[in-house]
């Protein structure tokens, strides 16, 4: 998604998988969500390629970026920063803790220290080189910020909605790595219910702070 910066932002979407991109010149910012795909995964997912390509020339041309769980691994991984398989997925409600850079960020710095966070992803990025670590859980790193620039990314789902929580939980049994976690995804979909009003005003407070750093 990408999303001018000027007041009432222009919005232009682009999936991957349907289409070209679109040409990227004027943009003033850019959010990369989550993908079925890994992005170790081009030669299963061709249209990787090209995602890569623009958001590697987004990042060249000092382009404001936020990337969402797989959006935030391919950023990690244009930063030259490993991306692997995680010893054990993180699927549901996790706690986050800020670090002292998280708690002063100008993007997630309105975040309680510890907070509960929508999770669902089966691998994790590493901190790449010159990046700051700005919050973790027990099980991986969560968000950083290229050093000096506008440029984040968040391991956890901070845009998704009920109904796209609950659609990916539909098909939880043809996730192998979701089987395999044991949960039982009805509990996982009440727990959400309860919860997930609260947390979309989070992912609404993001974006904002995201947009405003494009002024």
């Amino acid at each position: 998604m990408f999303a001018e910066a000027a007041q009432g932002h222009e919005l232009v979407e682009w999936l991957p998988h349907e289409g070209p991109a679109p040409a990227i010149d004027g943009f003033g910012a850019a959010i990369v969500f989550g993908a079925e795909a890994q992005v170790d995964q081009e030669e299963a997912f061709p249209w990787l390629r090209p995602e890569k390509r623009v958001v590697g020339e987004l990042l060249a041309r000092g382009t404001p970026v936020l990337g969402v769980c797989f959006g935030s691994q391919l950023l990690a991984e244009l930063a030259g920063a490993e991306v692997r398989r995680a010893a054990e997925p993180e699927i549901g409600w996790y706690g986050v803790e800020l670090t002292p850079e998280g708690s002063a960020d100008p993007l997630l710095g309105f975040l309680p220290e510890r907070f509960e966070s929508l999770q669902w992803h089966h691998y994790e990025w590493l901190l790449p080189a010159g990046a700051v670590g700005l919050a973790r859980s027990a099980r991986c790193l969560q968000a950083f910020r290229l050093e000096g620039r506008p440029v984040w990314g968040v391991q956890f789902h901070p845009e998704v909605t009920e109904a796209d929580y609950s659609s990916w939980l539909d098909e939880f049994s043809d996730d192998p790595g979701a089987v395999a976690t044991g949960l039982d995804p009805e509990a996982v979909r009440t727990e959400t219910a309860g919860k997930i009003a609260a947390w979309n005003d989070v992912g609404r407070g993001i974006a904002e702070r995201f947009l405003a750093t494009t002024a």
